[in-house]
């Protein structure tokens, strides 16, 4: 019997708040990897946005 991995490291999507917010067509989207023991809540992180071409917020979506 195979054994179950439960992986500390989770791979995580992040939006941008402001370009949803706005309307604007199209999305700011990062897949980045978070430890889920030592990050538990929902991961926030201040990203450029190509398309507003500014930094902005980003959160986690999945």
């Amino acid at each position: 019997m195979a054994k179950k991995s439960k992986e500390a490291r989770v791979q995580v999507i992040l939006e941008c708040t402001e370009h949803k917010a706005s309307g604007m067509p199209g999305t700011s989207r990062y897949i980045t990897t978070k430890n889920r023991k030592n990050t538990p809540d929902r991961l926030e992180l201040m990203k450029y946005n190509p398309i507003l071409k500014k930094m902005t917020l980003h959160k986690e979506i999945k």
